[in-house]
Formats: structure tokens, C-alpha cells, sequence
């Protein structure tokens, strides 16, 4: 939560800093895919909206700070082998994300620009909810308590702005597991479920 803190500290901050500022709405589309250390078991995310609001900060250099909610959910399974028992678990997420970018603007003219950004990105787990198939002999192992209150990640992209319509496309490259280790009839498994993909936001400038 300190890291958290320290966040909204450089976004304060900045709003004192710099004179020139643009604050809006946003709205997208985020698909991302999930690590998992174990060959045997396999994840896919489910693609999701997000939406939330941003403040620009700055002109040509800028920091662009924003608050952003989203859903997530995984699907885990690992199939029957031989005396191996079967695995299917959905994890349900949903997430405020405060990801904290810098940019620079490489064409900036009155009515459109062009910009690149980076930064970091804080995950909060606001509510977690798993769905196990119960049937047969399938077990379920991954317990909420196994699923990271907060985690980390960077974005790196770019965007552009046409009149107050601003584009903002993202890769994102998870940092900190989501799942770390997880308990299997008795035997501790590392998962390390990191996520990596793709998020482009539409957004409003509002002034």
C-alpha cells in the first residue's frame, strides 16, 4: 500500500507542478493472456471492458496519472491422468487499476498529436470469487486467499489526440503474479500466474 501511496503523492505532486492539464472520462477494450509455471495445467483470461477517468499533466513531457475499473476471469484446468486429479476452476476478479504514465508528445500541433508513455501499473483486488467443478474426482486447490490483494505490472504504448478525442493503446507486461503458490493434495505448487496483453482506451478531454 506504501507503493500506492507513493502514487498518488507523484500525482499530486504534479498537478502543482505543471500549469496545463487535461482531465476526462475513458472507456476500452482489454484482452490479456495468463502464465502458469506448471505445463500440465493451462489458464486463458477472458477479454474484458475497462473504464475509468485520466488527468493529463504537462505539454510536450507529461505525466498522466488515472483510476480505472475492470473485470477479470480465469479459467484453470488440468486434465484426468492416471491417478492425477482433474482440475477446473474459474477465478473471478474485479480490479481498480491506478496505472502512472510519463509521455512525450512527437508531433504536437493545435488540433492533433501524436505520443508516446510508459509506466507502472498498481492492480487492487477489490473482490475475488472462484467456481470449482465439484463433480467426480476433480479437486479444487486454488483457494481466495491464494489470490494476490494487490499486484503489479508495466505498460508501454501510445496514443493520439484529435480535437478533445484522445486514443490510448497499451501493452502490458505483469510484473508480479496474480496466483503465487498453490497447494495440491498436500504438495506446495509454484503457479506464478503473470499476465501479459493488450488494452486500447478511448477517452474524452473535458478541459
Amino acid at each position: 500500500m506504501k507503493k500506492i501511496s507513493l502514487l498518488f503523492i507523484l500525482s499530486l505532486f504534479s498537478v502543482v507542478a505543471f500549469s496545463q492539464f487535461t482531465l476526462g472520462p475513458k472507456v476500452g477494450y482489454l484482452t490479456q493472456t495468463l502464465s502458469v509455471k506448471q505445463e500440465d495445467i493451462k489458464a486463458s483470461l477472458q477479454d474484458k471492458a475497462i473504464f475509468g477517468l485520466f488527468m493529463r499533466i504537462g505539454n510536450s513531457v507529461y505525466v498522466q496519472p488515472e483510476v480505472n475499473y475492470f473485470t477479470s476471469g480465469a479459467v484453470f484446468k488440468r486434465p484426468q491422468q492416471g491417478s492425477v486429479n482433474p482440475i477446473e476452476q474459474e477465478v473471478y476478479l474485479q480490479n481498480v487499476q491506478i496505472p502512472f504514465f510519463i509521455g512525450t508528445k512527437l508531433i504536437n500541433t493545435r488540433l492533433f498529436n501524436l505520443r508516446a508513455m510508459m509506466g507502472p501499473t498498481a492492480n487492487i483486488v477489490v473482490e475475488k470469487r472462484i467456481n470449482t467443478q465439484e463433480s467426480g474426482t476433480y479437486i479444487n486447490p486454488i483457494k481466495e486467499a491464494d489470490i494476490k490483494d494487490v499486484y503489479w505490472g508495466f505498460q508501454v504504448g501510445g496514443g493520439m489526440d484529435i480535437a478533445s478525442v484522445t486514443l490510448d493503446v497499451q501493452y502490458i507486461i505483469g510484473l508480479s503474479s496474480i496466483i503465487g503458490d498453490v497447494e495440491i493434495e498436500g504438495n506446495p505448487v509454484l503457479f506464478d500466474s503473470k499476465n501479459q496483453g493488450f488494452v486500447a482506451t478511448l477517452g474524452l478531454k473535458l478541459f
